[in-house]
């Protein structure tokens, strides 16, 4: 497989005052458009208000940095207004309508990421702005909104000439924006940061994932997620999807070495990682991640809303299904071999701490 799997950072797409949004090309990751996946960044400074917009693919959002507030709006429903803080992910089926807002000190981040197999262009996500300088009403004519929209040609010019700015403005510190409801969370979000653990090994690391059990919504949209924290020095057992899927994976906190290794045996890549980084393991081929001292932590989407794993090491690896005759054949080793082999990792899962 001749594609450069290389970690990539985002690059800047536009913005202003009022914050920015950058997103990973299928010209510098050629597995965006391989793999039908898109990626992107919004930062939002303080008073920063991103302009609703609706987009050509489905998403899970995920918050990586600070606190906002966001509206949603599904065809043919009432807006929901949702606190957002860190660690929450938010699922955004097609059709959805969102604004975003900060109004705090600290910048607001959040990680889009999504399937493009339906979208205008392959590996990128495309939005369509109901106002500002792209709004979809600067396409129109004046008669075509005046008619539509039941008012006079001087007021269409207004609503759709007056705001100027492309996707993100800052707004004045007095404007005030709609409060949040914490009933609205309810069957959008999920916050990985609070959320009971799926798997906790003692100096291993921690998983938190997002399915249709605790979030039915990622149904409609058709992936699943995960957050890993890795614990300093720790090692992530070489695992593979085993259901056909994707898994992209942007490295939220600290920084470590990846492995992945694909057809016939061949290392397809062996690398260094940093907060930042996106990069995509393609289906069935193997990776594995050692973390640095101070630990390394990861938000990933799976493109299947149930995922599942099969690990090649630990306790639930697939060797210690196998008998040990299978094992003795295929490794072309003794029963002593073989014995020492099948009693290591016998108490650990995916995580294995540093060596003592």
């Amino acid at each position: 497989m001749a594609i450069d799997l290389s970690p990539k950072l985002a690059k800047k797409v536009y913005g202003g005052d009022g914050g920015s949004y950058c997103a990973w090309s299928p010209s510098d990751l050629a597995m965006l458009r391989e793999g039908n996946i898109g990626a992107a960044k919004l930062a939002l400074e303080k008073n920063g208000f991103a302009l609703p917009r609706y987009s050509d693919s489905a998403k899970v959002a995920y918050v990586l940095q600070g606190n906002g507030v966001a509206g949603i709006v599904l065809p043919e429903k009432e807006e929901k207004v949702v606190a957002l803080k860190k660690g929450d992910a938010i699922a955004l089926p097609f059709g959805v309508v969102t604004w975003w807002y900060n109004k705090e000190d600290t910048e607001l981040v959040v990680l889009l990421l999504g399937d493009t197999s339906k979208a205008h262009k392959t590996g990128e996500f495309t939005d369509f702005f109901l106002t500002g300088s792209h709004g979809i009403f600067t396409g129109f004519s004046a008669e075509f909104v005046s008619r539509a929209w039941d008012v006079d040609e001087d007021a269409v010019r207004s609503l759709v000439g007056n705001q100027t700015a492309e996707g993100i403005v800052k707004l004045d510190e007095s404007f005030e924006m709609p409060e949040p409801k914490e009933e609205h969370r309810e069957g959008f979000v999920y916050n990985c940061e609070e959320a009971p653990l799926d798997v906790d090994i003692k100096d291993g690391g921690k998983v938190v994932v997002l399915n249709t059990k605790n979030l039915p919504l990622v149904a409609e949209v058709g992936l699943g997620a995960d957050l890993v924290k890795l614990d300093g020095g720790a090692m992530c057992s070489p695992g593979f999807s085993c259901d056909s899927a994707l898994q992209v994976t942007y490295i939220v906190s600290g920084g470590g070495r990846v492995q992945i290794v694909g057809v016939d045996g061949q290392r397809v890549l062996e690398t260094t990682v940093k907060a930042g980084h996106l990069f995509i393991v393609p289906r069935f081929f193997v990776v594995s991640k050692i973390c640095d001292p101070d630990g390394m932590s990861w938000f990933s989407i799976i493109t299947t809303p149930n995922p599942v794993f099969t690990h090649l090491a630990g306790r639930t690896s697939v060797w210690k299904a196998l008998s040990p005759q299978v094992l003795e054949a295929s490794f072309k080793v003794s029963p002593d071999v073989e014995q020492l082999f099948r009693s290591k990792r016998m108490n650990e899962e995916i995580f294995f701490p540093p060596p003592k």
